[in-house]
């Protein structure tokens, strides 16, 4: 925090009240202060209420004269301030106007303790606030240690140049200091050329946008205002803005400014201090992620192109004869009438045909997802779904009261309002009326941004419909030009400072209650996923599998989500990674990319590269436009031998992904992991953008460049194990070159590790019956060693995913060595289901095993298993151990 100085004992007073008040006593322990700078455009006029608890304040903002007309509009006079420690790991700082208000994230969409709401006791808050006067400006710091989080001051030495605090109808601005220490990720879902750590210089755009993934560095369809701020020794926090307008975030070198189109400043503050801590409190705040179905970890194939049933069943033949692992058949909206959601074509999908092909993909252990777009064909009189959604009334409309018209595929389209509470009754009367003629498993709700091919206020159809596939506008539209399409600050919007309605709703059209889409438009895709998981929980009464394209924090609550219409390049493999990695830290894990790239065709050489890449990701699924030919994994000799040997790695670790899938649900968790989570001390994991992590202890390091045969991979200290060959390094914190021939995938596991592994199959449904390999990583050349590792199994589909007897189990396994003997044990909880399923230990391999074996005791007893010794790994076979009893494995080196 800034030197300043207290001028009078009033303020004196004040400031020793409010550090008694919230520290429960010790003044400097915790709390408020305020201190007194002069200039500035607001200044802090009076505190005006004290909340119960120690645990907050409320105080009035005044703005001071100013000459002149400003561009950006008038500043309004008066401004509310509210401080709220929510919990001891939340701190809440709300800026608004003082008379009226204003738009905000509705309840609906992100459900939280509203401002009047009684607050937790927070007895040991980790976080302060102080405050200067004038200028107005507030720092968040950590109690333990004093370091300044946030800083919104600026600095009267003038180390980092920014303005205080402005706040107009539709321009509001506030900045923050930035240490040298501070190493920023998140901002907004973009594709990054520059790798996943955010660059000084770049400003981030938050504006959910219909373009595709191939264009790096400009706003793509996720609005996720949150970061974390990595710092020297690797504490980390995380910082939400809970605004979902349009915004930049500019980082510059010492600071970090947010100018802001409309709404609230609503800060939320996580201190951590863990990376993995920061998401924990953060999805407390936007919603845990949502439990995925076991199945959808394994493999997907979709193709726009698909043309009759005939052509997707002879896919998934083809992928069996290939022997390559799939779980899930997608169709695009091929399979439609006229591209009308909630319709078949039938006589390219004659629904007999189409219902037996899906049934038999149900009898052999796979599933089936569609695609539905939110754009309502209007054209067409025989169209039932949209006249159900006019007589339900729950269109969006236009400023005379008509339901606003775009394009889309259909031709002319309205827009359902899912921020309308009818919405979702009518949605899932349509999703139940679908699924009553063909039971699909999921569904992808793709155009979300919402997409129009036509960019106007008013738009008019003369009655014509073009060719199938046109993406130009035909619709006579025009356009009002009002504040809302051309807001005062113009946002980098596509790159080109594009009109805001560019290619989506018109800024003006207007939702249910009266909210305007320039509110309410980055919400789209999100109030869509809340929509669409209620109806299929409703419908299937099975744990619902959605994947959305456009997102906001919180969307991972609802929905799994991919990087979007990317290119068949080594570059556009390069950007899923960083991608998928920042996904995750939104909040949003079941995240992937289209493997081998959406346009153009690829190579050989690289389809087999991002299948070995794209085969770990938590979505696992190829997918490709129309206009290319077919490149199914089984078309490409290298391709092919990658998938069966990627996926097949992927399949036998379905049950490590699956307890990743819980912890995510449980705590928040991404399931893929930039490296320095997992080792936060290393500063040189900070820079690693193309490794990742899945959970903490197996690596990828993938091949991301053309014609290479090598690798260059960091590896934090430790000794690291190939997944492949049980190979291993020993590595003191460097960068390495791995071999990396075409058909080479470079995966480690890291020790003190315990893998939970069943065999491989063609289908999840198989591999689950299977029996189970423990995997135990130990260090090499360590007189005394640990390893710990742990299980979460249900049937994968109960809505509900809870640790709760008869229903699923939870197994912790623990590994200690010493020089003479080791033990793994198990301790297991709710062990019954399990025990139903009849699953079983049969295998464990110890990789770091110094010495051969002389004896192996199975919980206290001599046992007749088969104990191996090679190249310092030990493995023990035939065991038949149930995994939902409790068991020791004991072993005495010779």
């Amino acid at each position: 925090m800034m030197q300043v100085q207290i001028t009078t004992m009033a303020v004196l007073a004040i400031v020793t009240l409010l550090l008694v008040a919230l520290s429960g006593g010790g003044v400097g322990a915790s709390g408020f202060r305020r201190t007194a700078t002069a200039g500035g455009r607001y200044k802090l006029q009076s505190v005006v209420k004290e909340y119960a608890n120690k645990q907050g304040f409320e105080a009035k903002l005044a703005v001071s004269p100013s000459s002149g007309n400003d561009p950006l509009g008038r500043d309004i006079g008066s401004l509310s301030f509210i401080a709220r420690i929510e919990k001891s790991t939340r701190l809440r700082l709300y800026i608004s106007d003082a008379a009226k208000q204003r738009w905000e994230v509705p309840q609906s969409i992100i459900p939280r303790p509203t401002l009047s709401s009684d607050l937790e006791p927070a007895t040991e808050p980790v976080l302060a606030v102080t405050y200067t006067t004038q200028p107005f400006g507030f720092a968040v710091t950590r109690i333990a240690t004093g370091e300044v989080l946030f800083n919104s001051t600026p600095p009267a030495d003038g180390s980092a140049k920014f303005n205080p605090l402005v706040f107009k109808d539709q321009y509001i601005e506030i900045s923050t200091q930035l240490p040298s220490t501070a190493t920023l990720f998140g901002l907004g879902e973009s594709t990054r050329s520059d790798g996943l750590k955010l660059k000084q210089g770049r400003t981030y755009t938050l504006w959910t946008t219909d373009i595709a993934a191939l264009f790096p560095d400009i706003d793509l369809y996720g609005d996720w205002p949150f970061y974390i701020d990595v710092r020297e020794g690797g504490t980390a926090h995380g910082v939400l803005l809970l605004n979902s307008n349009g915004m930049e975030i500019t980082y510059s070198e010492n600071s970090l400014t947010y100018r802001i189109i409309g709404g609230v400043l609503d800060f939320y503050f996580f201190p951590g201090p863990s990376s993995l801590d920061v998401m924990d409190q953060y999805t407390q705040l936007v919603g845990r992620p949502a439990a995925q179905p076991y199945w959808s970890l394994g493999f997907h194939q979709c193709r726009w192109g698909y043309r009759n049933v005939t052509v997707v069943k002879n896919v998934v033949e083809n992928f069996r004869k290939a022997n390559i692992p799939l779980d899930t058949m997608w169709n695009d909206i091929d399979y439609s009438d006229r591209f009308l959601d909630f319709t078949h074509d039938e006589e390219r999908f004659p629904m007999k045909e189409w219902r037996g092909f899906v049934d038999g993909l149900h009898a052999n252990g796979q599933h089936y997802v569609i695609l539905i777009d939110p754009g309502i064909g209007s054209a067409y009189d025989d169209y039932q779904t949209y006249k159900r959604g006019l007589e339900q009334d729950i269109y969006l409309k236009t400023d005379d009261g008509k339901p606003y018209l775009g394009q889309v595929w259909p031709g002319p389209v309205v827009y359902p309002d899912f921020l309308n509470p009818n919405a979702t009754p009518w949605w899932t009367n349509e999703v139940q009326l679908f699924h009553d003629q063909l039971p699909f498993d999921g569904l992808w709700i793709d155009m979300n941004e919402v997409s129009n091919f036509c960019t106007g206020t008013h738009c008019t159809w003369n009655g014509t419909i073009f060719p199938d596939g046109i993406t130009s506008c035909y619709l006579q539209c025009t356009d009002s030009y009002t504040n809302l399409d051309e807001p005062p600050f113009k946002l980098n919007h596509f790159g080109t400072h594009e009109k805001l309605g560019h290619l989506t709703a018109a800024m003006t059209v207007t939702h249910w209650d009266g909210t305007t889409e320039y509110d309410a438009h980055n919400l789209y895709g999100m109030s869509e996923a809340v929509a669409t998981k209620k109806a299929l929980t409703e419908v299937r009464q099975k744990r619902p599998f959605l994947l959305s394209r456009s997102t906001f924090v919180g969307a991972g609550a609802h929905t799994a989500h991919w990087t979007g219409d990317n290119k068949a390049t080594y570059d556009d493999l390069a950007y899923s990674i960083v991608t998928v990695m920042n996904s995750g830290m939104a909040g949003i894990p079941m995240v992937g990319a289209d493997i081998c790239g959406f346009y153009d065709m690829g190579t050989d050489e690289l389809c087999s590269r991002w299948i070995q890449t794209g085969a770990f990701h938590p979505f696992s699924r190829a997918h490709t436009i129309r206009d290319n030919g077919n490149k199914e994994l089984y078309l490409f000799p290298k391709t092919t031998v990658s998938a069966r040997k990627a996926l097949g790695l992927k399949y036998q670790l379905l049950p490590y992904y699956y307890t990743l899938n819980y912890y995510a649900h449980k705590k928040g968790y991404p399931m893929i992991r930039p490296l320095f989570f997992a080792f936060p001390s290393d500063p040189e994991t900070f820079d690693v953008s193309y490794q990742f992590l899945i959970g903490d202890h197996i690596l990828v390091s993938p091949v991301i460049t053309a014609n290479a045969t090598t690798v260059n991979a960091y590896f934090p200290k430790g000794t690291w194990y190939n997944m492949f060959d049980h190979s291993q390094i020993i590595s003191k914190g460097e960068n390495l070159t791995l071999q990396a021939p075409w058909d080479v995938i470079n995966v480690h596991v890291n020790e003190g590790a315990i893998i939970p592994m069943q065999e491989g199959a063609l289908t999840s449904t198989a591999a689950r019956k299977t029996p189970f390999t423990l995997l135990v990583a130990l260090p090499r050349n360590s007189p005394l060693s640990s390893a710990s590792g742990e299980v979460f199994l249900d049937n994968g589909e109960d809505i509900d995913m809870v640790l709760k007897a008869n229903q699923s189990t939870y197994v912790r396994f623990k590994t200690a060595v010493d020089n003479k003997s080791g033990t793994l044990s198990s301790h297991v909880e709710h062990g019954e289901y399990a025990l139903q399923e009849r699953w079983i230990v049969d295998k464990v391999i110890v990789l770091g095993a110094e010495s051969a074996v002389s004896v192996v005791d199975v919980n206290g007893k001599p046992s007749q298993v088969k104990v191996m010794h090679k190249e310092h790994n030990l493995e023990v076979s035939g065991l038949g151990l149930a995994i939902g009893k409790e068991f020791e494995i004991s072993w005495t080196f010779a």
